[in-house]
């Protein structure tokens, strides 16, 4: 039983730190993911490696080619439209229910990890274009709380897989969307607020701007902004 549960925290120490490094930028979309280089950066082995990418093939950040192997999935302004509005109408619903459900333990649990949220630097200082890591993870963590009151297991699997996804196009759609004027820490705080006072339309209309905000910011860079943001980052940096 100890030797399953080392291979079991092995396989998803690997599988986060794959998953991180995707998100992170640190492969292009469209790239290859070669094992064996996987597994000397890594130092772990190739069956390892091939069990993590498998369950990330899962979560829709790699994507498996028959005969051909596993690469970064592609990004096209179509799919990102697609993904936009499924977040919208997912969490829609998702806050609808949570705001009926959610007790005030889940109030005050939402407050604690917006003030994270609040409190965590958002550009990187060596690439103002780019969010730091840490308020990725404030972020997902502010919009998963808003779902979690929901209690329904699959939409809030469906919000973590969407979260993640979106958070792999904003990497590259950083760069396009640099110059869009928005105030999103005053976003969140007006979410915050609705959820709060038990205003479900309220809430769930705000979530919808909140997400086609930042659609309409990359629709309007366009295809060639999203390429010309994926140029500027090398692969493997």
């Amino acid at each position: 039983m100890a030797k399953r549960t080392d291979s079991e925290t092995l396989s998803k120490h690997i599988r986060d730190a794959l998953r991180r490094d995707i998100l992170g930028g640190r492969w292009s979309p469209g790239e290859k993911l070669q094992l064996t280089a996987l597994s000397e950066h890594y130092q772990t082995s190739s069956t390892v490696i091939r069990e993590a990418l498998t369950r990330l093939v899962g979560d829709r950040l790699v994507q498996l080619k028959p005969n051909r192997g596993f690469f970064v999935p592609p990004i096209s302004l179509a799919e990102l439209e697609d993904i936009t509005e499924l977040r919208c109408v997912n969490e829609e619903f998702g806050i609808t229910l949570a705001i009926q459900r959610g007790d005030l333990n889940w109030e005050s649990e939402l407050i604690a990890v917006h003030h994270t949220l609040e409190r965590t630097p958002r550009r990187r200082a060596e690439d103002p274009s780019q969010h730091t890591q840490e308020w990725n993870n404030a972020h997902q963590a502010f919009h998963a709380k808003l779902m979690e009151a929901c209690g329904v297991p699959v939409l809030i699997d469906l919000t973590c897989t969407l979260s993640d996804i979106a958070q792999l196009y904003g990497r590259w759609a950083g760069v396009a969307t640099r110059e869009a004027k928005r105030d999103i820490e005053q976003e969140h705080r007006d979410i915050l607020a609705a959820v709060l006072k038990r205003d479900a339309p309220a809430a769930a209309k705000l979530l919808r701007r909140h997400y086609e905000t930042t659609m309409d910011a990359v629709r309007k860079a366009g295809e060639v902004g999203l390429e010309k943001a994926v140029g500027t980052v090398p692969a493997g940096a």
